[in-house]
């Protein structure tokens, strides 16, 4: 692939806000065939497909949809959609997620945990079904698939016990998709899986970054998943301390590492003043 998505056909999800209108803005602004709008909050979406309208030059169609993807069986309708008014799309970014800081006791199953595991988890590999047969079938073009997942499904952390089995769900199936790809030769399909830790996006408002871990922006965020994306780069952890934390978890004993995970850097800490949105 190019160093931009120039001709590509590009779909998002939560693309109404965020990180999500950030990735549109970016595959508008280098002229993407089509982009590809998913988001349940209409309102914000048609404001958002308004803006990027008036800035996508004449080869560029932005295309909005009001999708819930909590509703599985949403996904394979609105996909239909997708491939008969616009077409099969060369990028999927799976960025919508959603996540309730409190512990495990304190989450309601029908108002937290399933919509948890649906969004952040299933939707995931419910959008990506849908697409990737087109994807593998053209081998002539190069597609992408990325997933956002969080270091929270690398490294365990309190008041986060659902969200972290959604994105450890989601690594482990992204990164298992990769491996299937390569080996059945179908390398013109690259999957990146992306676990950064906090972005100051609103969604861990309250949360604090552990020592050494600052709160990201979701500018430098986004400018690293795209270079990544373009790059075809399997993995993106973020900052370095991730990767580090990684690490020394599989070295130091269970008890070592959670005094150094607790006390030292804080980790175990960091979601004890979390509100999120309103």
């Amino acid at each position: 692939m190019t160093r931009t998505v120039s001709g590509a056909l590009v779909l998002i999800t939560g693309a109404a806000s965020g990180m999500g209108r950030l990735y549109a803005e970016r595959a508008v602004a280098e002229g993407a065939k089509a982009v590809i709008l998913w988001d349940r909050d209409a309102g914000a979406l048609t404001r958002v497909a308004g803006i990027l309208g008036d800035r996508a030059g004449e080869g560029t169609l932005v295309a909005p949809y009001v999708v819930d993807i909590a509703d599985l069986g949403a996904i394979a309708q609105s996909a239909q959609r997708v491939r008969t008014e616009v077409g099969d799309p060369d990028i999927v970014i799976n960025n919508a997620g959603i996540v309730r800081g409190a512990f495990f006791w304190e989450h309601d199953n029908g108002a937290d945990t399933r919509p948890t595991m649906q969004i952040n988890a299933l939707a995931p590999m419910y959008i990506t079904r849908e697409f990737l047969p087109a994807m593998m079938a053209n081998r002539g073009r190069e597609s992408r698939i990325v997933n956002i997942a969080s270091a929270a499904g690398m490294l365990s952390n309190p008041r986060m016990s659902v969200y972290a089995a959604s994105k450890a769900a989601l690594i482990g199936w992204s990164d298992s998709l990769r491996l299937e790809l390569r080996q059945q030769r179908f390398g013109q399909v690259k999957v990146t899986t992306v676990s950064p830790s906090y972005i100051s996006t609103g969604m861990f408002e309250g949360a604090r970054g552990p020592l050494l871990t600052p709160v990201m922006t979701p500018e430098y965020v986004v400018d690293r998943v795209w270079h990544a994306m373009l790059a075809g780069t399997p993995l993106l952890t973020m900052p370095w301390t991730v990767q580090l934390s990684k690490v020394a978890r599989g070295l130091l004993p269970l008890p070592l590492w959670d005094l150094v995970a607790g006390r030292v850097f804080g980790v175990y800490g960091s979601m004890d003043k979390f509100t999120g949105r309103p």
